[in-house]
């Protein structure tokens, strides 16, 4: 008898979890993405030229924390296919992929630096976060700029441009979502899709390298107000060399999202102004230019609020129907993203093969 099969859409970081909890599982699993690699939202971008080093720059998610998860505290089964971030963590330190890289950030506004905020952990990966979903991906069949057009039925069965499979995945954002699933005509795609109502921030991440540090001493800073009067700007500012570990001069700046909404057919005509607001919060008035700047732009960031469940599973056709991402079971973050993928695949797999 042959094995189910499954096909995931979507290889970020829930998708990646999603698709290895099935493999685990006995489901044969087929992984489609429309980037050149995994990683979704984990971005990055590689500063080259000149006579200074390349130098990776996180682009996408700042960093991601650990949370506590019973899971991971011996309060759970017991069962490793129900292991929990933390335990997935590690396994990455001893590998090398990702480190601890600081739980204290500075608070910058009009006045400068005004004083520090300690919290959870924050990790980084020095090959960059999108290192992690290549390590966790490692094994999986994915196709690589493969964007799914449709999802339906067809010959009973739920559909992928009428390819035909036991179970179908979405993992990504609501808004990437939802145009999927009201592309078939089944009531399960109907309801999921008004399911699919969380609306989503955008950010620009600008980045810019120069050949010495000009900002005070520090890994990242909150910002409260960037001082310069009319709408504010800036949300976070981090010290790239330090994130990474080379101690290359690069700052990465975030925008709010009312700003970056009204940017986003042009990123690169902010690069000016938000690099003069970071310079502001940061007590300089006049940095020097940088030697390379650019901007990178997500339209769909964060979800502006989060699903209460874990994740969506329903029947479709004689298959099944799953959803997960970032936006499920409590607030956005990197670990959240995890966690819903590997849970819906765990529920999942118990139903394709009956265990």
């Amino acid at each position: 008898m042959s094995a189910p099969r499954a096909t995931v859409v979507g290889a970020g970081l829930s998708g990646i979890a999603c698709a290895r909890a099935l493999t685990d599982a006995g489901v044969d699993v087929r992984v489609l993405d429309r980037g050149r690699r995994p990683g979704g939202r984990l971005g990055g971008r590689t500063l080259r030229g000149g006579d200074l080093p390349d130098h990776l720059v996180d682009t996408g998610a700042a960093y991601f924390t650990v949370d506590e998860d019973p899971r991971d505290l011996g309060e759970g089964d017991g069962d490793a296919e129900h292991e929990g971030f933390a335990g997935v963590v590690d396994a990455l330190a001893r590998a090398g992929v990702v480190a601890p890289w600081t739980d204290t950030f500075h608070l910058v506004g009009p006045r400068g630096v005004t004083g520090t905020k300690t919290g959870p952990m924050r990790w980084r990966a020095p090959a960059g976060l999108r290192s992690v979903a290549d390590a966790l991906s490692e094994g999986l069949t994915i196709e690589h700029r493969a964007v799914a057009g449709s999802l339906g039925v067809s010959g009973g069965l739920p559909a992928v441009d009428g390819d035909a499979t036991d179970a179908v995945v979405l993992a990504m954002p609501d808004p990437q979502a939802k145009p999927l699933l009201e592309s078939g005509e089944d009531p399960a795609l109907a309801a999921a899709a008004a399911a699919m109502d969380t609306a989503w921030d955008p950010v620009i991440v600008v980045h810019a390298r120069w050949r010495q540090r000009w900002w005070p001493d520090l890994d990242a800073a909150f910002v409260s107000d960037d001082g310069l009067g009319g709408e504010p700007v800036v949300s976070l500012v981090v010290d790239d060399g330090r994130r990474r570990g080379d101690d290359q001069a690069v700052l990465v700046v975030h925008t709010l999202p009312a700003y970056a909404a009204q940017h986003l057919q042009q990123p690169g005509e902010v690069v000016a102004e938000v690099l003069a607001r970071a310079a502001a919060v940061l007590g300089v008035a006049r940095p020097p230019e940088p030697e390379q700047a650019a901007a990178m732009r997500w339209s769909v960031s964060a979800p502006v609020r989060g699903h209460e469940e874990p994740f969506h599973l329903t029947p479709l056709a004689g298959g099944h129907l799953g959803v997960c991402g970032d936006a499920w079971g409590g607030p956005s973050k990197v670990s959240r993203a995890w966690t819903s993928g590997h849970d819906l695949g765990v529920a999942l797999g118990e139903r394709l093969t009956g265990g």
